[in-house]
């Protein structure tokens, strides 16, 4: 898999913290083998860079995501992506609505993580992320385990998102790529 779409709203706050963190755990993992990681948001602020107190907050943690410029999710991006993962269930939920097509390799990032972790496909990533899509066939996808937008929060709030994201983060690249347990 080459391609990794994370998807939030805005594109200025999850979203880059989430796919500095993703490519980081990937880049930890695979060195130059990692799959490319980008993100858009359903209603992105084109060209407007991360607040900063996503910059901030992200380096706390080891990312640097100043450069990071918001792009607004078009159908261009997501047929590029070959895999989607969503800060949120309403935003998994539109993306299905208006791309059918694209509803099989789109999650939210937890929903990702736990149906990973829970999967004993081994292989390459499209293969495992194929298996778990095929497994969520038929039901209904979960809406538990949204991303809080921390747009307006003190940096107490980026903080505590910006930890989840990169817990999450390291956890899905490590479902990716590892041996399952």
């Amino acid at each position: 898999m080459s391609r990794i779409l994370v998807v939030c709203t805005g594109n200025i706050c999850r979203s880059p913290m989430a796919e500095g963190f993703l490519r980081a755990a990937l880049v930890r993992r695979l060195g130059d083998g990692a799959p490319m990681v980008s993100s858009a948001g359903t209603s992105g602020w084109d060209g407007t860079g991360a607040t900063p107190e996503a910059i901030r907050a992200a380096s706390d943690l080891g990312v640097d995501i100043g450069a990071h410029l918001a792009r607004h999710l078009d159908d261009a991006i997501l047929d590029e992506a070959d895999l989607v993962v969503c800060m949120t269930a309403d935003h998994r939920d539109a993306i299905a609505r208006s791309r059918p097509d694209v509803a099989a390799r789109t999650f939210t990032l937890s929903e990702l993580v736990d149906l990973l972790e829970r999967s004993s496909t081994a292989g390459p990533i499209e293969a495992r992320v194929a298996a778990v899509a095929a497994a969520r066939n038929g039901t209904t996808p979960s809406r538990a385990g949204d991303v809080r937008d921390p747009l307006g929060e003190p940096l107490a709030g980026y903080r505590e998102v910006a930890a989840e994201l990169h817990e999450l983060s390291d956890r899905l690249a490590a479902a990716l790529v590892e041996a399952p347990a």
